[in-house]
């Protein structure tokens, strides 16, 4: 059990770092939102059924991680729920610890990512926050559009026309094959195991 953990960590721990890096800015906070992703993991690996949908699953982990990363930061409760936290994010963002803040500057040196210092980091932080959560969850995370309303609120056509008008956003200011494309994985649908978990 533990080897397919640490293969887990090898094989998904690049994609959960873009989709912290992506909600929270690159910076401590993305990093700390990492590292308690894969700490929820490990404690509810043993009770993980067998046909998850690992890589999914974490993505969900993370954007709560990334959720309680802001309210511990803020030192603010709210409740929880898709609507909910992305207010709550944007509240962050405004109060400029968020992607106005220090944050979104830039990778800092040393940074593991293969973007680097790549011009998408800025682009994607000056995406209003439903654009930019939904094309995470989409395009780094690979979750199907009802799973991104789930955790964002709203309904599957929002997250999929936030996604869309976020990836067209993106395509204006950085022009180049960095931005994704629409893949037959777009056109279908996907289901993927549901667990609620850490």
């Amino acid at each position: 059990m533990r080897a397919a953990f640490d293969g887990a960590v090898v094989r998904h721990g690049p994609t959960v770092l873009r989709v912290c890096r992506a909600v929270l800015g690159p910076g401590p906070d993305a990093d700390d939102a990492w590292s308690e992703t894969f700490l929820s993991a490990l404690r509810a690996w043993p009770d993980l059924p067998e046909e998850t949908n690992v890589e999914a699953w974490l993505v969900r982990v993370a954007h709560r991680r990334a959720v309680d990363v802001v309210r511990r930061s803020a030192r603010m409760a709210a409740p929880a729920g898709g609507a909910d936290e992305v207010a709550l994010l944007e509240e962050w963002e405004g109060s400029g610890r968020g992607r106005s803040g220090g944050g979104w500057s830039g990778n800092r040196a040393g940074d593991d990512d293969e973007l680097g210092d790549h011009p998408i980091w800025c682009a994607v932080a000056a995406l209003p926050t439903r654009q930019r959560l939904s094309v995470a969850y989409r395009y780094l995370g690979g979750l199907p559009y009802a799973e991104i309303a789930a955790l964002i609120g709203g309904s599957e056509a929002a997250a999929r026309r936030a996604a869309a008008d976020g990836v067209a956003a993106l395509r204006r200011t950085v022009p180049d094959q960095t931005v994704p494309r629409q893949t037959e994985r777009d056109q279908t649908v996907q289901t993927t195991p549901t667990m609620e978990g850490p």
